[in-house]
């Protein structure tokens, strides 16, 4: 982990969006977990927290941001195939629209900005 690089990366769970989940746990219960002070990120550096973002706009290394592309892509395939099998706990419908959500984020994290 070295102090001098500059980049903002995002985490390798990126997907699981884990200060959404922060937010959900204290808005209900009144707990809030600690957020862990170093990452793995998608480039497969250790960083601060800190030097991390879900947010394509926000994400300047170029192998993070592929990375993140990469997994968002996957993610929308595996939501849309869950979603059709028997017993599913979500509609198909359901499954497109997060599909979707996932591809959009993709491609922002694909258009090179950052």
């Amino acid at each position: 982990m070295g102090g001098g690089d500059p980049h903002i990366h995002v985490e390798t769970n990126v997907v699981r969006a884990e200060a959404a989940t922060r937010d959900v746990l204290a808005a209900t219960f009144g707990l809030v977990g600690d957020l862990p002070s170093v990452v793995t990120t998608g480039c497969g550096l250790r960083v601060p927290y800190a030097m991390t973002s879900s947010r394509p706009d926000r994400v300047t290394c170029l192998a993070c941001r592929e990375y993140a592309h990469h997994t968002h892509l996957r993610f929308a395939g595996e939501a849309e195939r869950l979603s059709r099998m028997p017993g599913s706990i979500f509609s198909p419908a359901q499954g497109r629209l997060a599909a979707e959500r996932h591809r959009a984020l993709a491609r922002e994290f694909s258009d090179g900005k950052g």
